[in-house]
């Protein structure tokens, strides 16, 4: 779990999204570390990402800077790492958003895969990070699943 913030980073701004979605995950039975909290720079966020994926991660979220922001630099930090997109989540998580703001669509958080490990790009704000999560949670599991091989359907 990356929580993406200048504010966070620099302590100015408490971190409300990343914990919500520690505990989201937990309760949905995912083991979780973080969040690790770094500023909104390609570096840092490659970085962190980067680190989760070798040290062993499956899925990697992170929350924060995924909208039109100068600074929002989330998005392409992780376009630049994967190895390919899964864009039916990223779609599949505006589309849970709409239902609550029209603003929901300028979201850029994408889903991609590097390696064997899921990464997730969410909103920072804590209702749109916890919408996001909550609309693909149900297909999470397989997908890692399918990300080590077990390709078998029943």
């Amino acid at each position: 779990m990356i929580t993406v913030s200048d504010g966070v980073a620099a302590g100015t701004r408490d971190d409300v999204s990343g914990p919500a979605l520690v505990t989201l995950l937990q309760n949905a039975d995912f083991e979780v570390s973080g969040p690790e909290v770094v500023p909104d720079t390609h570096d840092r966020i490659s970085d962190a990402i980067v680190g989760a994926v070798v040290n062993g991660a499956d899925f990697v979220v992170t929350t924060g800077g995924t909208g039109l922001g100068p600074r929002d630099v989330t998005p392409q930090a992780t376009s630049m790492l994967i190895d390919y997109e899964v864009p039916g989540l990223g779609e599949l998580m505006r589309r849970a958003g709409q239902g609550s703001t029209p603003m929901a669509s300028l979201s850029r958080g994408l889903a991609g895969v590097r390696g064997h490990a899921l990464i997730l790009n969410v909103p920072g704000s804590m209702r749109g990070a916890t919408e996001s999560l909550e609309a693909v949670i149900p297909v999470l599991g397989h997908a890692i699943q399918l990300l080590h091989g077990n390709t078998r359907h029943e």
